[in-house]
């Protein structure tokens, strides 16, 4: 006999757990379930990330997440307080190391206006000085609502509400197929069936697999899996990062470029690369699955973006490599930190959709069919936006689903 709900997500990680939590803030009887296939939660994307709380600089005015960015970080920020999480608005700074930046540095200061992030400035050498001592550069992008956090202790906070809220998590529960039974979805895992009358999935890494359990066309746009490295400053050199030190990012990638940032346990990172990761969830360069190799390899759209970009490839999978080569690209705006001061950091795999012509995408992708939504793509900044993409998975299942009328949702309201 299966278990029964109204409503199923599949996925807990941090999205995931933000979407049941606003859904069972609106329908506080919804017999609601997150299923979670390891055994526990916040186990890949949201346990290996940065920690930064993202104020919304780099985004495309009138984008997904130039708006979810700088909604939910409000919403995050208020729930953490709420909720007893540490974090700190420790500003950053993104550095012009040349003239050859200039152009992409007052990109991102008409985006960042654009988008209302409050409080940036462009800044010359001595300011950057003041506010960083050891960064050099001719001039940088000042934003100082710029935070940290550590987002797996968020979404384990929401996983508590969730339960409180009389939900249920079942972990352990790795979703193998998807059945249609009577208007319903079956919800076929190794620790027995789950039956629901609507599903959400929120898969990360693992999303446009189950996407295509639950009928999606997911020809068009795939997950490629990029690992980043970093590396963790010695104790005696975090005095050379106060805050959040970023270069000017590449614009034709969505990958924000080598950075040194501190983390709100003290530790500082310097990374990430971007490399191909040879298993989605393969957080070491040794970790392979052929069947996720494989299934990048065959894509058209990867063999498309590795031809048109062999040279930048490399020169990360280089880095990746040699620790000289890494330190080089962090010297070019920390030139205080030595090749001694690194010692061996995490690893974090991200969840990179890309389409079919080579081409990364950019924005967060939603899809779905009458009865299953999908999250196909939500990447950086989606741990920031996590509660306001939970709002807009709500009022969309609001809408598709039916659901009826929905008591007010206000994250500042104390839960």
């Amino acid at each position: 006999m299966s278990e029964r709900y109204d409503l199923v997500v599949v996925g807990g990680g941090i999205i995931g757990l933000a979407t049941a939590y606003r859904l069972l803030r609106r329908y506080p009887v919804l017999r609601l379930a997150v299923l979670e296939k390891e055994p526990e939660l916040a186990r890949h994307q949201s346990g290996h990330n940065s920690g930064v709380l993202h104020a919304g600089l780099y985004y495309a005015p009138g984008s997904l997440k130039a708006e979810l960015c700088r909604e939910g970080k409000a919403a995050l920020e208020a729930f953490a307080e709420a909720h007893g999480i540490p974090f700190e608005r420790c500003g950053k700074i993104v550095v012009a190391t040349d003239e050859h930046d200039l152009a992409g540095l007052a990109e991102l200061e008409r985006r960042a206006r654009a988008n209302g992030v409050p409080g940036v400035e462009t800044i010359g050498p001595e300011r950057i000085r003041e506010l960083e001592p050891y960064a050099a550069g001719v001039r940088a992008l000042h934003s100082p609502t710029t935070g940290m956090i550590d987002f797996r202790r968020v979404a384990l906070a929401y996983g508590e509400e969730i339960q409180r809220r009389g939900g249920t998590i079942l972990c352990g529960r790795q979703v193998d197929r998807i059945r249609k039974v009577d208007g319903d979805s079956l919800l076929v895992t190794p620790a027995g069936d789950v039956r629901a009358h609507f599903v959400i999935t929120c898969a990360g890494l693992q999303s446009d697999r189950v996407a295509a359990l639950g009928g999606e066309d997911v020809h068009d746009l795939r997950i490629v899996p990029f690992r980043g490295d970093y590396y963790t400053l010695r104790e005696s050199a975090r005095g050379y990062c106060r805050g959040l030190i970023y270069p000017v990012p590449d614009p034709a990638f969505p990958f924000l470029g080598v950075h040194v940032s501190r983390r709100i346990d003290g530790r500082v990172l310097c990374g990430p690369n971007a490399v191909l990761a040879f298993a989605r969830e393969g957080y070491h360069l040794r970790s392979v699955s052929l069947r996720d190799l494989t299934e990048t390899l065959a894509f058209e759209g990867f063999r498309r973006l590795a031809w048109r970009y062999a040279g930048t490839g490399l020169a990360e999978m280089w880095r990746g490599i040699s620790r000289q080569a890494f330190l080089r690209a962090v010297q070019r705006y920390v030139p205080a930190i030595q090749a001694d001061d690194l010692t061996a950091g995490p690893s974090g795999v991200r969840a990179q959709a890309l389409a079919a012509d080579g081409t990364l995408v950019d924005d967060f992708v939603l899809g779905g069919t009458a009865r299953i939504l999908h999250v196909r793509n939500a990447p950086s900044p989606g741990a920031t936006a996590s509660l306001a993409i939970g709002r807009m998975l709500a009022e969309r299942a609001q809408d598709r689903f039916a659901l009826g009328p929905a008591r007010p949702d206000d994250v500042r309201e104390n839960p």
